[in-house]
């Protein structure tokens, strides 16, 4: 018996319902309950061991989009839309990073940190030496785009209409808002807010290959 709080019709009817949308209504806001709760939807994004390697920008100094926008190829829903995030990646990952998880999880869940030993020296082993050829800036943006994508999936069952952008300058938007000093990059930007009336992707037909082509079963 299935405990969903939807039904599977209803997933797959606001899934075909977004888009990234490239017409924003200016006037219309979204509600500050609603955006809360986006802002919760993130912060329960899944990482890989937990670690969180992201940090996520709300602007909303009208000055500071303009000249994001600026830095995205002029693309109006920067500035357009009710609300803009920045979607930006941890740069580097240190043993200092995996302490300061394991006693916050150790406070959280009131357990001795000492408990959680062997976790930590796993995952210091992890980072200082991993069992593959790894980018660790390159490995913190998959992290990141786990977020991206738990905050479009959320916004499309609460009706809210989202673009996401890679279609800017990282460096200069990291230097706007001040990423890099505090050992962070942009990797996305989301434009949030609802559709214009005139927005002529709005109705476009989703384009996607059949499962039979992209989903193989064995």
């Amino acid at each position: 018996m299935s405990n969903s709080p939807i039904s599977s019709d209803q997933l797959l009817q606001q899934l075909n319902w977004r888009y990234a949308t490239k017409a924003f209504d200016a006037a219309k806001k979204i509600p500050a309950e609603t955006w809360q709760t986006l802002e919760e939807a993130i912060v329960l994004s899944p990482s890989s061991f937990g670690l969180q390697p992201w940090k996520f920008v709300v602007v909303t100094d009208p000055e500071i989009r303009k000249t994001l926008q600026e830095h995205a190829w002029g693309q109006a829903q920067v500035s357009q839309s009710s609300h803009l995030i920045v979607f930006a990646r941890k740069l580097s990952m240190s043993a200092a990073d995996v302490d300061r998880y394991i006693n916050y999880m150790a406070e959280e869940r009131e357990i001795p940190a000492e408990s959680l030993k062997g976790f930590s020296d796993m995952v210091k082993g992890f980072l200082q030496s991993p069992p593959y050829p790894m980018d660790i800036e390159a490995w913190t943006a998959r992290q990141t785009y786990i977020a991206v994508g738990q905050f479009l999936t959320s916004a499309a069952l609460l009706g809210i209409d989202v673009c996401p952008m890679e279609g800017f300058v990282p460096a200069k938007v990291d230097e706007t808002l001040g990423l890099t000093q505090q050992g962070y990059g942009a990797v996305v930007l989301c434009a949030a807010g609802y559709r214009a009336d005139d927005d002529k992707y709005a109705n476009l037909k989703k384009v996607r290959y059949p499962k039979s082509e992209v989903i193989t079963h064995l």
